[in-house]
């Protein structure tokens, strides 16, 4: 039976299942305690008791009669449980007696050890103690001299550390004054040899002048005083004169100059005068700048490619744009090697393929423009694989590729050199793809996203996560964009911002500028319904201020305006544009004739309320160039004062009624420089 402690457990849950040691427990006692005359009977009326009351109420001694009962204790809820080996308990038999014989053992080894203690009483504590406390000393020093050897370990690695970076440093600053030693000879050397280069050159020029002079003289007083003065001077005669003095004796360095005021076209027909002039346009400078846009309607698609081929080694920037030429003529662009600037804008032919030839042979692009072209997301994956120092990038309204386009831009090399980038009008680039922007392109300072009305606050906050360089942006069109995407901004050193028609900016996006931009030098927020006087006290603590324009901005007034002047933005402006500020008066034009010593154009359009009083402190501005009065009360005697400032370059008196012929004929007549006088409409 106590085999079944290792049989299947599918036999041993069968036997636990149905209770088959507390039947057979059940049975074998009532018989081995009544002895029956016939026990199958017994069993079987036994069994019958069993089933009518159940298994779950079955007793070991449920067939028993009281007074025959045994008064025994039981280790288990059934013997039989122990016999078939289903038991599960840890009191068994065999453990009692392990138990037993493991206490009594116990016993005898703590009276042995305390009889021991007894009667063999101990001898050397005192020693015994003593090593102990030489051991524990012992081990005390060791422990403190490890400790002290550590730190000193990490003090002496840390010391190692800093002078070998003490001793790169001062490596790179003399390799790098080494360098900059060789190149000072070396620029030194070159501009010697190139000024006597051009000595050796203008003195040949010179002496070729002075010899073809004289033959002049010779050949004019060999001439016979028969000759008429009309023969003299024939149509022969300055033929052969061209034949002696040609504009190909000039220095390189002069026909350059006159050869880079041409356009292509004109280079090309010089090109067919004569072979002097053909070797003239020859030069490898001349052509290191190719503009086909400008004659994109005239040239053939054959001297395109005829053309990068032939000088595909020199060409470093070229101009595209708007040119409606096949797929296979942008490909040519892969020749040459060295370009560094390329713009294919409103090229409509332009296809991913021939995107995919130029990624391949030019990859020191650095200027790239595919403003307003048919590219996806093939291009996308392109750029980061081949043009790895691209810097300046262009995808103003190409509304094909997707934010998966800009995830690719992180793939390779990346775009991590990337400090301009251009988005505007590019409605379909979401949330995801400006963090895809972020992830990509953590380098980027200037920022342009014009004509963008689906930009929201989350995708400024989504790009400025990890854009921390960025310095300047340009948000025209974008009345999505409120003060939250300005305190996003509050990590990067802004300098430059440029917004227009935006009615959800307040006073808050100018508190955040004051307080967080100190280094802010441009400032651009045109037709921005909620600007207060506020706000331009917010800006009044900007030194290094230099532009800034509220056109439109209606409710700016003399107060806010007297604010920021009194603070110390006045001094370094040069800019100032406050057209259709209606509430300004002469106070305000007193106030900037005395804080804005720097002051070079501004302009009061549509100021109603400035009077003549306006007028002659605006001459006071002694460093004004340019002033805009369109739209005001000025009259005759404003310009006679206005004459009086000798500096002024430009003046606009548009819809200036009440200026007449007498006032610009007096303007004109006192003005020592040119002044230019844009749309004068008045009544005379």
């Amino acid at each position: 039976m106590a085999s079944l402690r290792n049989a299947n457990p599918r036999l041993r849950n069968y036997f636990k299942e149905n209770y088959i040691p507390q039947v057979c427990e059940a049975l074998l006692c009532g018989i081995l305690v009544t002895c029956p005359e016939d026990p199958l009977i017994y069993l079987e009326q036994m069994i019958m008791v069993i089933i009518e009351n159940g298994l779950e109420s079955l007793l070991w001694d449920m067939f028993i009669e009281p007074s025959m009962k045994p008064k025994i204790r039981r280790l288990s809820e059934t013997y039989l449980e122990q016999l078939f080996g289903l038991d599960d308990q840890l009191m068994t038999p065999e453990l009692m007696i392990k138990a037993c014989t493991f206490y009594t053992g116990r016993l005898v080894k703590t009276h042995f050890c305390t009889w021991r203690d007894i009667a063999i009483p101990s001898v050397r504590e005192d020693e015994a103690l003593a090593e102990k406390m030489k051991r524990a000393v012992a081990y005390y020093n060791f422990r403190l001299q490890k400790s002290v050897f550590h730190r000193w370990h990490v003090y002496m690695e840390n010391q190692k550390e800093i002078f070998n970076d003490i001793i790169m440093r001062v490596q790179q600053i003399l390799y790098y004054h080494k360098l900059i030693i060789i190149l000072k000879k070396w620029r030194e050397k070159a501009i010697r040899k190139n000024q006597k280069k051009e000595d050796e050159m203008l003195l040949q020029h010179e002496l070729q002048l002075q010899e073809w002079k004289d033959k002049l003289k010779l050949k004019m007083a060999a001439q016979d005083t028969s000759i008429s003065p009309e023969l003299s001077f024939s149509e022969d005669y300055f033929v052969g004169e061209g034949e002696e003095f040609d504009i190909s004796l000039l220095p390189d360095r002069a026909i350059l100059q006159i050869f880079f005021y041409l356009s292509l076209r004109d280079v090309v027909i010089c090109g067919q005068v004569n072979h002097a002039w053909l070797s003239m346009i020859q030069m490898s400078s001349l052509w290191n700048a190719i503009d086909f846009s400008t004659v994109k309607n005239v040239i053939t698609e054959k001297s395109v490619v005829s053309t990068l081929q032939r000088w595909r080694l020199n060409v470093l920037r070229l101009n595209f744009r708007g040119c409606l030429f096949r797929p296979k003529t942008f490909r040519s662009v892969s020749h040459c090697k060295n370009l560094q600037e390329l713009n294919v804008s409103d090229c409509s032919t332009l296809t991913d393929e021939s995107m995919r030839h130029i990624s391949e042979g030019c990859a020191g692009v650095l200027f790239l423009n595919l403003s307003n072209t048919n590219i996806t997301n093939r291009t996308m994956r392109l750029l980061p694989r081949h043009f790895y120092n691209l810097q300046n990038l262009s995808l103003a309204y190409c509304r094909k590729f997707t934010d998966k386009g800009l995830q690719y831009l992180n793939l390779g090399n990346g775009c991590h050199k990337l400090i301009y980038l251009d988005l505007s009008g590019c409605t379909q680039i979401s949330v995801q793809g400006f963090k895809n922007i972020a992830n990509s392109c953590s380098g980027i300072m200037h920022l342009t996203i014009n004509d963008m009305p689906t930009l929201t606050d989350n995708c400024v906050k989504a790009l400025v996560e990890k854009c921390f360089r960025i310095t300047s942006i340009v948000f025209t069109g974008a009345p999505h964009i409120s003060d939250g995407a300005f305190k996003a901004l509050s990590t990067c050193n802004l300098r430059k911002i440029r917004f227009e028609g935006n009615k959800r900016i307040t006073d808050t996006c100018f508190k955040f500028m004051g307080k967080n931009f100190p280094n802010m030098n441009h400032i651009y927020m045109v037709d921005c319904k909620g600007v207060t006087d506020s706000s331009l006290r917010a800006l009044s603590p900007l030194r290094q201020l230099t532009m800034l324009n509220l056109a439109n901005c209606v409710r700016i007034g003399d107060v806010g305006l007297r604010n920021f002047l009194d603070g110390p933005a006045s001094i370094n402006i040069r800019e100032l544009n406050l057209s259709n500020c209606v509430h300004l008066s002469d106070t305000s034009v007193v106030k900037l004739s005395e804080r804005c010593p720097n002051l070079n154009y501004l302009s009061l359009r549509n100021v109603e309320h400035l009077t003549h009083l306006g007028i002659e402190h605006i001459a006071y501005i002694l460093s004004l160039v340019s002033v805009d009065l369109s739209g005001t009360d000025i009259s005759n005697e404003g310009l006679v004062t206005l004459s009086r400032h000798k500096k002024l370059k430009e003046l606009s008196l548009s819809e200036c009624y009440r200026i007449t012929d007498v006032g610009i004929q007096v303007r004109l007549r006192s003005s020592v420089e040119e002044v230019l006088i844009l749309a004068v409409c008045s009544d005379y």
